[in-house]
């Protein structure tokens, strides 16, 4: 019950119902990725979407999944003859805004105290 409502008023959680019921209209499931996100596209390969698991947010899409969301390539991570770079690292999503995000020692957030009579800094005088 909780998710249908979810689906009825919120957009960032998952799919909609319009998506849903787009996806069960059109859609056809080309796989799935390491962080449950599922994709789709239409039978004629002109339109492809994602259902995002948890909150929609577009960072959490890795790269190969990524060129082909954007038709840069016709294979889907999925497919056996997908071969990703040897250059490419691990997927990680954007940390902007969490607990994880980075934060230098002078910010405000950054829970380390700042040294302030570290000695690196000399007074300039005229």
């Amino acid at each position: 019950m909780k998710d249908f409502l979810l689906q009825i008023f919120t957009w960032w959680n998952g799919q909609t119902l319009g998506t849903r019921f787009y996806t069960w209209r059109h859609g056809h499931s080309v796989g799935e990725d390491q962080f449950g996100n599922r994709y789709y596209r239409n039978s004629d390969d002109s339109r492809r979407w994602v259902i995002y698991n948890g909150l929609a947010e577009a960072s959490s899409i890795p790269s190969g999944w990524h060129g082909w969301m954007h038709h840069k390539v016709k294979t889907p991570p999925s497919s056996q003859d997908y071969v990703p770079y040897e250059w490419e690292l691990p997927h990680q999503a954007n940390p902007t805004g969490t607990a994880q995000a980075y934060r230098p020692k002078s910010s405000l957030l950054n829970k380390e105290p700042e040294n302030v009579a570290s000695g690196d800094y000399e007074a300039w005088t005229p």
